[in-house]
């Protein structure tokens, strides 16, 4: 067990702790403000503050995590042989240069997603204003990063502690904003989407498939699921999550109905191979009681509770959206990354608890980060087939070296080789092959 020495403990501190030496780090630790009894211990110790006690380890401290109050930071990011570092901390007798617990506090807790900032016309707190991104160093787990300095210290300073082992993880997770291009629509929306196709965009070529997919003669575009679920299957010690948008018909919300019989045989398939959430829709984020609903239709389809979630568009805006997820029963979110970026939001791979900046208090929540989307590589980035299997490779590469956790999201309709989505299959593969645990 790991001894760590405060001068005072606050809720910051608990919790970043919490955060880089239990969930990241997998150690047992405790923590202790008496000098005397730090000073006794026989075994691992950490000290946090202005000077070091004895011959433990020692990170100097700055002063945000013993702050309650939100205030303009002064990170002062810098990259020192190609690891980035903030909060830099001087002195002579230093085992840090930088305060990685402050650094460490600062981007997973979002403090910035909580001082002014711009909101695309989504409403989305823009990464192009982030930290991160503004510094170069979006596409780095650094807070992973930091977590193995801070182990390597320890396996140094305490050659004979045995450390708990970590290991690489993949988690998969598929947004269902649309099970299917063509069927179960309904007559109205089938009349009106064939005379759109063919009288508006005078696409004949769309409105032929249409016919053959009506018809029976070939397959709906977007019904890739059986495909997704073989290839995952085929990646052992990874994880699947689905995430079906139930929300009402809209502009940004086109799912099949609840209702729709093949639509909830679908979701009960899926559920046989696979974990399924819900996507909360677009207009949550103004009506945050549609999250409450939109669970409980999921629930009464599956006839079973509903526990994660991700929200259409990615609409999150913090702490409220988070709050919203707390009060409908929500225990994990995925819906922390951004949809125009690739990169990591919280500078985090791997789960960690939500902190409620505003209340000053950790939550129930635990927030499960992802780095890549396929539409943000199609979309946003104008990226080729070959340019996103590239990335994919980066960002796992990356993520391998700190014994992290690659999740990523994909979409059921952008494997369907059509629409612009031509040869994004090969692509999907050589991601789900590439990143399947070695041990597998």
């Amino acid at each position: 067990m790991l001894l760590v020495y405060v001068p005072k403990l606050t809720n910051r501190l608990g919790y970043t702790l919490n955060v880089l030496l239990k969930h990241v780090l997998r150690m047992d630790f405790s923590i202790t403000a008496s000098d005397d009894d730090f000073l006794a211990f026989g075994g691992m110790r950490l000290c946090y503050g202005q000077a070091r006690l004895g011959d433990s380890l020692f990170v100097k401290a700055c002063d945000l995590l013993f702050e309650t109050s939100i205030n303009d930071q002064e990170p002062h990011p810098w990259c020192d042989g190609g690891q980035w570092k903030m909060f830099p901390v001087y002195g002579r007798d230093l085992d840090f240069d930088f305060d990685l617990f402050a650094a460490t506090f600062y981007l997973v807790s979002r403090y910035e997603e909580y001082l002014p900032h711009r909101e695309d016309v989504h409403g989305r707190f823009m990464p192009q204003d982030s930290l991160a991104f503004v510094h170069g160093f979006l596409d780095q787990p650094v807070v992973d990063q930091w977590a193995v300095m801070l182990r390597s210290a320890i396996a140094v300073r305490y050659p004979d502690a045995e450390l708990p082992s970590r290991s690489y993880r993949f988690v998969q997770t598929v947004d269902i904003d649309a099970a299917w291009c063509y069927l179960h629509k309904g007559f109205f929306r089938t009349f009106t989407g064939t005379f759109r196709d063919a009288f508006w965009r005078r696409n004949w070529d769309e409105v032929r498939l249409r016919f053959r997919v009506l018809a029976g003669r070939e397959s709906d575009p977007f019904d890739t699921f059986d495909y997704i679920i073989e290839h995952s299957a085929r990646s052992h010690n990874s994880y699947l999550i689905f995430f079906s948008l139930l929300a009402d018909y809209g502009q940004f919300d086109k799912p099949a109905s609840c209702h729709n019989k093949r639509h909830r045989e679908l979701l009960q398939h899926l559920c046989d191979h696979a974990k399924v959430g819900i996507h909360p829709g677009y207009a949550s984020l103004e009506y945050p009681q549609n999250v409450d609903v939109e669970t409980q239709r999921l629930e009464s389809i599956l006839h079973r509770t509903i526990v994660r979630a991700r929200y259409h568009f990615l609409r999150l805006r913090l702490p409220d959206s988070y709050r919203v997820l707390v009060h409908a029963g929500i225990r994990h979110d995925y819906t922390m990354g951004y949809a125009d970026e690739i990169g990591f939001r919280a500078g985090i791979s791997q789960p960690y608890p939500f902190y409620d900046l505003e209340r000053d208090m950790e939550s129930q929540l635990t927030v499960h980060p992802f780095c890549v989307m396929d539409t943000t590589m199609q979309k946003y980035k104008k990226y080729t087939p070959e340019e996103a299997s590239e990335a994919y490779r980066r960002l796992i590469d990356s993520i391998r070296a700190v014994d992290g956790t690659f999740c990523c999201i994909v979409h059921n309709q952008n494997l369907s080789d059509y629409f612009g989505w031509k040869g994004w299959r090969q692509v999907y593969e050589s991601m789900v092959d590439y990143a399947k645990p070695i041990s597998s």
